[in-house]
């Protein structure tokens, strides 16, 4: 593996777990998809520091059982949103 992909793997990490970050949040910030954020935390960080990507699953876990609740909460907030603009037309 080359050492930027192991560079990057360790840097996502570490971001997922100081910011609580989702796999979306974290390949925005990066600049890169959430299919490589995700090959990275999941499959090479495994190789390179096995106890790292113990704790990133740990994050990503919690991200993953609190996602229907971020989505309602996305949703409700959107039509909130357009009753506003619709009650000021």
């Amino acid at each position: 593996m080359k050492a930027y992909i192991e560079e990057r793997a360790i840097n996502i990490a570490n971001y997922i777990i100081e910011q609580n970050a989702t796999v979306r949040e974290t390949a925005k910030k990066f600049g890169i998809s959430k299919s490589t954020v995700h090959k990275d935390v999941a499959e090479r960080l495994l190789l390179i520091n096995p106890s790292l990507a113990k704790e990133v699953r740990k994050v990503l876990d919690i991200n993953k059982s609190e996602r229907h609740i971020r989505g309602g909460l996305a949703t409700k907030e959107k039509y909130l949103h357009q009753h506003e603009i619709s009650a000021n037309i």
